[in-house]
């Protein structure tokens, strides 16, 4: 089966964009009678409705608006192969806007960016450090590094760089007076504090007899919207906390806070890269996305062995 006119798909997209033939076509170079043929050349060999078409307006179809979502991940990969080539032998240049989560921007994204800068020191970095998922593309930001995220939004593209074990943790003196649990049933008589900010819950989950995930039914009734937050009421005895190991190695080394349930297998914290899928990603961009995988992709996999056969 022949392959369809790529060029027929970039006259669907900036009409799309454009909201008409008339605009589109002309972003395109073409007539809006050129772009309406393309359209229906597409739909035609798509064999489905991309547009409903009306005298004043243009509207997605489903299969449109599936057939769109798809395309802009096509034009994304085609801009970052570009962009991989054409920034190769040149100078990054710019400011590289970034929102990060907080407690992880400040113990492992600053010291990259100390490397980023002094390789690159003609960007400039401007740094947004919130637990608060931001709206990327309405901020103006090129990159946002979040802790778990679960993006749903079609305007970006997410990308996992690291994972991190979490773990399961609470201070001496809180288990001196409540008592361990011996399983995730005793978590429900305990104090659990849990990661919620605006719009978004933590749900703690641990991997049960089979493979299946099991929902812990914990008590919560402290809950915070900053993962450093909530270590410091784990170390002030305020409750039982699943927190990465990046936020909480060095407390458990120390005996400051200690491991609990260490036999269950946690899910990880993702640590994730999320970036607007239809602008072009910047050399700039590019290159603190690949510093963070070359780095932070090795120590959490260190991490994580030495969690396993620790």
């Amino acid at each position: 089966m022949p392959r369809t006119n790529l060029n027929d798909i970039l006259i669907f997209m900036a009409v799309v964009d454009a909201g008409s033939f008339i605009a589109g076509g002309q972003a395109m170079g073409l007539s809006r009678s050129a772009a309406g043929k393309a359209v229906i050349r597409l739909e035609d060999r798509l064999g489905a409705r991309l547009l409903n078409r009306t005298t004043r307006t243009l509207s997605l179809t489903d299969e449109g608006r599936m057939f769109y979502e798809r395309g802009l991940h096509i034009l994304a990969s085609v801009d970052e192969a570009e962009a991989s080539v054409a920034g190769q032998n040149s100078t990054l240049r710019g400011v590289l806007r970034l929102t990060v989560s907080d407690a992880f921007g400040r113990l492992i994204v600053l010291p990259l960016l100390e490397k980023y800068l002094r390789a690159w020191p003609e960007v400039q970095v401007e740094v947004s450090f919130t637990d608060r998922p931001a709206d990327i593309v309405e901020e103006g930001f090129d990159l946002a590094i979040q802790v778990g995220a679960t993006e749903t939004d079609t305007r970006l593209v997410s990308r996992v760089i690291a994972t991190y074990k979490a773990r399961l943790c609470a201070s001496p003196s809180y288990l001196a007076e409540r008592g361990e649990p011996r399983d995730i049933d005793d978590l429900a008589v305990h104090d659990c504090l849990i990661f919620a900010g605006r719009n978004q819950r933590q749900g703690w989950r641990f991997r049960g007899e089979g493979g299946s995930w099991i929902k812990a039914q914990g008590h919560s009734r402290l809950r915070l919207d900053s993962g450093e937050a909530i270590r410091d009421a784990a170390l002030a005895g305020l409750g039982i906390a699943l927190l990465p190991d990046f936020l909480v190695a060095d407390d458990l080394v120390a005996g400051r806070l200690r491991h609990v349930l260490p036999g269950l297998e946690t899910d990880g914290a993702k640590i994730v890269a999320l970036y607007p899928d239809k602008r072009l990603l910047e050399p700039r961009v590019r290159r603190f996305i690949d510093l963070m995988v070359e780095e932070l992709g090795d120590q959490s996999e260190a991490r994580n062995r030495d969690a396993r056969s620790g």
